[in-house]
């Protein structure tokens, strides 16, 4: 039978197309990736690649064992996944993902959580991907937009976080305080730098604001806050964080076409684990109180 060892070698060094990388990702000596490669390619008798100065390309085998073993290799992770959040009490791991911009909202609850749960251990991702849960990447997902139509996810209406637009003091002291919406165009703002950009208040701004106005563009939307803060222009954040900041003067209130549904994640196979279901309770809970303060 081939050695799993030595096909997961082979679809990392396809992968990152060099014998050190792989080393590096498995975390054993080079050596040790050249030797599972020479025994994989006498085995199977085919060439799995073709060494030159720069590292391994693929052959047409190469590739097909890659896509092979990058499959088996996801079941892997998923299989890993569900089995640490298996859990029979609200203990270990919780892995929980969102966008950065609800940091402020996330940090403080899982905080919370953990204080009431001590043996938990939390993991909050905010990559801008999207992470699997079906793979084990995350227990629980907090999504904004549409609803997430993945099969095999638990999905559940959350909230609608209300997004204002607010001022620096300092901006406010330099520029004046636009009175309303035509007075916005003669501003500078802080907005994504993609103009087709499809956050509910960048269209918002797209038929109301000039682009070349949106003069501090980052795609980060807690960059872009830093930015309003700092005095660049004028942005939108949510309502509640923008207000609690001594510095921060809101332009317009909240309205509806600013903001987009909220949504809780989490699959199906995990959905009614005792950790998940704590969690889940908890963060409705915490961000109930949040917005009562």
């Amino acid at each position: 039978m081939t050695n799993w060892d030595e096909i997961r070698t082979a679809y990392q060094v396809a992968r990152l197309g060099t014998v050190s990388g792989a080393a590096e990702v498995l975390g054993v000596h080079h050596a040790t990736v050249i030797r599972h490669i020479d025994a994989l390619e006498a085995r199977m008798g085919v060439k799995l690649f073709q060494r030159h100065a720069r590292g391994y390309t693929p052959t047409e085998a190469g590739q097909d064992l890659a896509r092979v073993a990058q499959a088996t290799d996801d079941q892997f992770q998923q299989l890993a996944g569900r089995i640490k959040g298996q859990g029979e009490g609200v203990s270990g791991e919780l892995l929980v993902t969102s966008l950065i911009n609800f940091s402020p909202l996330m940090v403080g609850a899982l905080e919370s959580f953990r204080e009431a749960h001590p043996e938990i251990v939390v993991r909050y991702l905010t990559g801008t991907r999207l992470f699997r849960l079906e793979y084990g990447e995350a227990h629980v997902a907090l999504r904004a937009g549409s609803a997430p139509q993945e099969p095999d996810n638990v999905v559940q209406p959350f909230a609608r976080q209300a997004v204002a637009l607010f001022g620096a003091r300092s901006y406010i002291e330099r520029r004046g305080k636009p009175d309303s919406v035509e007075a916005l165009q003669s501003h500078d703002f802080v907005g994504y730098d993609d103009p087709d950009s499809r956050a509910p208040y960048a269209i918002w701004m797209k038929k109301h604001v000039p682009f070349e106005r949106v003069v501090f563009r980052a795609e980060d939307g807690r960059v872009q806050q830093e930015a309003v803060r700092a005095g660049a222009g004028l942005g939108f954040m949510a309502e509640q964080e923008g207000r609690a900041d001594p510095d921060l003067v809101q332009i317009l209130p909240a309205q509806e076409d600013w903001s987009s549904p909220l949504w809780l994640v989490t699959h199906v196979d995990l959905h009614r684990t005792p950790k998940v279901q704590a969690f889940l309770k908890h963060l409705k809970d915490y961000a109930t109180e949040r917005d009562k303060a």
